[in-house]
């Protein structure tokens, strides 16, 4: 998100200047009306890209659920604000979240809120959490509110460490099965075939075919290599692209496997956040813009941004999120009964509760049958490898016998 200089004048008539983050210029010139000030300049900041050791250093769900846990312990213990921040800016790890808490400390002792320092690092801090501690900070519940997103955070992490954990084992399993079939085509079966070429047996069709594959590797292994690059940086640019985007979400409910994984996995997310942003005192319609910018996925943001404007017209929210087509008959049934009760923040967190067992025993059973699909997948892969190596010899026994 670019950053902007501004320059304005205040309503006593003093000359301010500072900067904002913010998607565009009119945000900036919408938060410098509200504060009664009057825009004379404003400028995008345009930094040099540089490669750091920070840049590896990515502020991860983790890092923001230690954050929120700290700053609560230390808020519940009567410490203030800018204590708190004092302390955390040296006590983080994270190099990058600790320079950033820097900033925000010496943004919160010139005066500005708390709030208002963490939305100048968007980049870092998310939406989320920025709206949840303006609620708190009004309502003076500050210390409940970081006890919130601490759970919320957590919840989070674990979710997303069980998916990598599920895809780890088939990832590695599969760098050692390219490995095995790379280290067979170039160095083991050259050898082992220059055995026959002497013997005069003409070597069937699928061991010319990987001494050609064997050849091509060794002599064009950087052409290889150069193509594969271009095809990863390509692939990914498209992926984040707009268009590359609503494709692979498209695709997510498509693939029968990833389809119930990814249907869970936003189901808990939207309940747990929409939870969380209405027992803090978020109005409905500000909570679901919010999170249709959280779920991850394109096709269900636009979804919830459709039920947003619905709600705004007077419907009630059981309709456009049932119209969306990719939460389960439960969730619908949950958030009309939460309407009907008034207790739509308590019902909404059940249900992300069971919805995060569900994510869980579904990640479990799908790790659990591609362990052994891809041990079957991998040995017939090396097989038809070992198999194309010794075919000759079956012909060269042949030979002799005649």
């Amino acid at each position: 998100m670019p950053t902007y200089k501004y320059k304005a004048i205040s309503k006593a008539g003093e000359r301010l200047e500072g900067t904002y983050t913010a998607r565009s210029k009119n945000e900036v010139i919408h938060m410098l009306r509200q504060n009664q000030n009057h825009p004379i300049n404003i400028e995008e900041i345009i930094e040099k890209q540089s490669i750091s050791i920070s840049f590896f250093k990515k502020v991860k769900i983790k890092d923001m659920a230690i954050f929120c846990r700290q700053f609560y312990t230390m808020l519940n213990a009567g410490v203030t604000v800018l204590n708190a921040l004092d302390t955390l800016r040296f006590q983080t790890e994270n190099k990058k979240l600790a320079k950033v808490i820097e900033e925000v400390y010496e943004d919160v002792q010139k005066g500005l809120t708390f709030s208002e320092s963490l939305r100048k690092h968007r980049e870092i801090f998310p939406d989320l959490l920025i709206n949840m501690i303006e609620a708190g900070e009004v309502s003076g519940t500050l210390d409940i509110i970081m006890n919130r997103m601490a759970i919320h955070y957590e919840k989070e992490n674990k979710i997303t460490n069980k998916i990598k954990s599920a895809m780890m084992y088939p990832i590695i399993l599969s760098i050692i099965s390219i490995l095995v079939v790379v280290f067979l085509i170039i160095f083991i079966m050259p050898t082992f075939i220059g055995l026959f070429e002497g013997s005069g047996v003409k070597l069937p069709l699928p061991t010319r075919i990987l001494l050609i594959v064997s050849e091509i590797i060794k002599n064009y292994w950087y052409i290889i290599i150069l193509v594969l690059i271009i095809m990863l940086y390509s692939i990914k640019k498209y992926i984040t692209s707009n268009k590359g985007q609503f494709l692979i979400d498209h695709i997510k409910f498509r693939i029968p496997i990833i389809k119930g994984i990814t249907q869970k996995v936003i189901t808990s997310r939207f309940t747990r956040t929409l939870s969380t942003l209405l027992a803090s005192g978020i109005p409905l319609i500000q909570a679901l813009d919010i999170v249709s910018r959280i779920v991850g996925n394109v096709i269900v943001e636009k979804g919830i941004l459709k039920a947003k404007e619905d709600v705004r017209k007077g419907i009630d929210l059981t309709t456009p999120i049932k119209q969306i087509g990719v939460f389960p008959p439960m969730v619908n049934a949950m958030i009309r009964i939460g309407e009907e009760s008034g207790s739509l923040d308590e019902i909404l967190d059940k249900t992300a509760n069971f919805y995060d067992e569900e994510v869980e025993a579904t990640l479990q059973k799908m790790s659990t049958l591609l362990e052994p699909l891809m041990i079957v997948l991998m040995a017939i892969i090396i097989g038809a490898i070992v198999i194309a190596m010794i075919l000759p010899m079956f012909d060269m026994m042949n030979t002799i016998q005649i």
